[in-house]
């Protein structure tokens, strides 16, 4: 490795030791660094805030849309209940990961820029105040050393030049007295040369051994200043690496959620809603509302009777709060309380959700649009136009002329949809048109 230095072009650099001419630079360039690493830090955060957005955003996508679904499905009671709590977990994870987005950015991000923009420095010209500063000190400590340095491999070079030309004269001296062809004035140079050479010798020497004692005495002196300048490296380093990792954990406890009180609570409660899931209740409800426990209009025996024979107009006939009055029919014991017919689900379903959200996994089974061609089982009707076949869920008598009649269980085909007062209009499978009310049948799946 050789590295060249400003003040003593020439000197090689036999090793990697810091003491070597030219090596404080790694020292230096470490300040650099620090600057870059705060920069990458920041940029690792705030890569990992964009992820736990986009977790947050895709949880309440998929909370929303399976909570239509399963909304608009054909489940029902306790066990629709725990499903749903599925997805209001989804819901309320995806808010403490958008909590772990704003920590990320707005606490452990600026606290990271902030402390980046104190501790370095930028000149107008060049790198940083505390690179320069670095440079300089180490120059400065380093440059009589260095001078002498370069002193000592003067010497050295032209201590060994004259050991070899010493040798060389010996080598052509030792050749000259076994050649006859030579007379002795040629000799007598040879020798001289020889004598000379010797003489060059112990002066290079000398020289050579006096430029290495001085530079040994200035050696420690050397030493010392080195160490003091990258003692001033090593603490502003230090500051660095404490504050990382002061900021490294409190990026952890930004993460951990398994702390955080909330976070345990959202699973305590989806527990005790799926614990809470009851077949038996469901199946009796499922027994009062769609089956054998439902009222019926039993056949009996009536008198003529003018006021019973009235009729009401379509213009009296009017969709109250719990659906509309029925007429004819006799109710008993519970059955009385159920005067609004019921829908497939154990509440109201009154939430309304966008449809235009898509997923993007070709393989789900429950995707609206499948390879297969079949549709999704808890898709609506998405029939576009005003024709849909229906099935009655109680039987209803009409009231006048213009309305139908029908048996609980019977099929027919809504052509008009529900107008203010609660009716439709439909046709049954014999061709008779006529008006029924809404809430009297529900569409077939």
């Amino acid at each position: 490795m050789s590295v060249a230095y400003d003040d003593s072009v020439g000197v090689e650099v036999s090793s990697d030791s810091f003491w070597e001419v030219g090596n404080y630079k790694r020292a230096v360039k470490r300040i650099d660094d620090g600057h870059r690493l705060c920069t990458d830090l920041m940029n690792c955060l705030h890569e990992r805030a964009r992820i736990e957005k986009a977790y947050a955003q895709q949880l309440t996508e998929w909370a929303r849309r399976w909570r239509q679904l399963v909304d608009k499905g054909p489940q029902y009671g306790t066990v629709e209940k725990a499903w749903i709590a599925v997805m209001s977990e989804a819901e309320r994870v995806s808010e403490l990961h958008l909590e772990v987005r704003a920590s990320l950015m707005n606490k452990d991000f600026e606290k990271i820029k902030n402390w980046q923009k104190e501790a370095f420095h930028k000149q107008m010209m060049g790198s940083f105040k505390e690179t320069k500063e670095a440079e300089d000190g180490f120059r400065k400590a380093q440059k009589p050393w260095a001078k002498k340095l370069k002193e000592v491999e003067g010497a050295k070079k032209a201590y060994h030049a004259a050991c070899k030309e010493e040798k060389l004269a010996i080598s052509r001296e030792t050749n000259s007295k076994g050649d006859p062809s030579l007379n002795p004035e040629q000799l007598k140079k040879l020798q001289d040369k020889v004598e000379k050479c010797k003489q060059d010798v112990l002066k290079t020497k000398e020289k050579y051994e006096k430029s290495l004692k001085e530079l040994d005495q200035g050696t420690p002196q050397y030493m010392e200043n080195m160490e003091q300048v990258f003692e001033q490296c090593q603490q502003f380093e230090e500051k660095r690496l404490r504050f990382f990792r002061e900021v490294l954990l409190e990026v952890q406890k930004h993460l951990d959620l398994s702390n955080v009180s909330s976070y345990k609570t959202i699973y305590h409660d989806l527990e005790q809603s799926i614990r809470a899931a009851d077949a038996v209740e469901d199946l009796r409800w499922f027994r009062a509302n769609h089956g054998p426990g439902m009222s019926m209009n039993w056949p009996q025996f009536e008198e003529w009777s003018a006021d019973l024979n009235r009729t009401l107009s379509r213009r009296e006939k009017k969709k109250t709060a719990d659906g509309v009055t029925l007429t004819g029919i006799n109710q008993t014991g519970d059955q009385a309380l159920q005067n609004k017919p019921s829908s497939v689900s154990s509440y109201e379903k009154t939430q309304s959700y966008p449809t235009d959200w898509s997923d993007d996994e070709s393989n789900n089974p429950f995707s609206s649009t499948d390879p297969s061609g079949d549709s999704n089982p808890f898709d609506e009707d998405a029939t576009s136009g005003t024709e849909v076949r229906v099935r009655a869920l109680y039987d209803y008598e009409g009231q006048e002329h213009d309305e139908l009649s029908f048996k609980a269980g019977d099929e027919l085909t809504k052509i008009e949809d529900e107008d203010e007062q609660g009716w439709c209009k439909g046709r049954l499978d014999n061709g008779h048109v006529g008006l029924y009310p809404a809430n009297y049948v529900e569409a077939i799946q």
